[in-house]
């Protein structure tokens, strides 16, 4: 009897041993699959095959999952996309949670799902600030709230953006966008000097930027039509050379087109 427990107890070792080399082994050729996607052009066939035969072998491989997501994303299929980037959210939120919403906040215009997974990523990490896409979640939660007009949580998130930057790396350091969005977002609120200070601030650290000197000709109008034109000459002739806020894929917020532009040289030229 003795004999015969040690005889399937070595039965059951072996099983399991072989089970785990089964897994090793699924797992060691998902990551050659995922390897091989990733030296595919972003969004081809064979990419997306090498993904799909990745999670096939190894569906906790969140990163494949993610890479997954994307051509979906990018064209426009949001019923996969989402299915694909919950997958990697659920495997791997600190991850990808943040990255969820950057898509959320740039792809789709739902500003809302986006701030809740800023917020969830908060939650993951306590200790610090996460930068999903190479900007903090403050400085993406400043540009939602924008969106959602909601100045006032819009301003306290690039406050507290701009000043993480200044301490850490000095004014000079912060992204000028950010810069620009809060100024937008003073602005959108009426408040025409905290504006302005913003807008000049930018202008200050890049000189040839369009979209600031459009919204400081927008405020400097109202005293003065004929400084006001001028300034926007020079904004055009900045957007006409490229240098103005635009995104790849997407528009940006508050996108500013030519027409813009002469639209407001019209209105300012029959008040002067």
């Amino acid at each position: 009897m003795e004999t015969l427990q040690k005889f399937f107890l070595s039965i059951l070792a072996i099983s399991v041993l072989c089970a785990c080399e089964d897994e090793s082994e699924r797992k060691k050729r998902a990551l050659e699959s995922f390897q091989r996607g990733m030296k595919h052009y972003q969004g081809s066939q064979n990419g997306i095959n090498a993904f799909a035969r990745a999670v096939e072998l190894d569906p906790t491989h969140a990163e494949s999952w993610r890479e997954l997501s994307i051509p979906f994303l990018k064209r426009g299929m949001p019923h996969l996309w989402k299915k694909y980037i919950d997958k990697a959210v659920e495997l791997d939120p600190i991850a990808w949670q943040g990255y969820r919403g950057y898509n959320y906040l740039w792809f789709y215009r739902d500003y809302k799902s986006a701030i809740a997974d800023f917020d969830a990523t908060d939650t993951l990490t306590p200790n610090f600030i996460d930068n999903p896409q190479g900007h903090s979640v403050d400085y993406w939660r400043g540009i939602a709230y924008l969106g959602l007009k909601d100045y006032k949580n819009s301003i306290a998130y690039f406050d507290k953006h701009i000043q993480k930057e200044i301490d850490e790396s000095g004014e000079d350091w912060v992204e000028h966008e950010a810069f620009l969005y809060r100024g937008i977002a003073h602005y959108e609120a009426g408040n025409d000097e905290k504006a302005l200070k913003d807008l000049n601030t930018l202008l200050k650290y890049n000189a040839d930027f369009a979209d600031p000197k459009y919204y400081k000709a927008a405020i400097i109008a109202k005293k003065d039509t004929k400084a006001a034109l001028q300034i926007l000459e020079e904004a055009i002739q900045d957007f006409q050379n490229g240098y103005t806020d635009k995104r790849p894929y997407v528009e940006t917020i508050r996108q500013l087109y030519l027409e813009d532009y002469t639209n407001l040289q019209a209105k300012l030229e029959t008040m002067d």
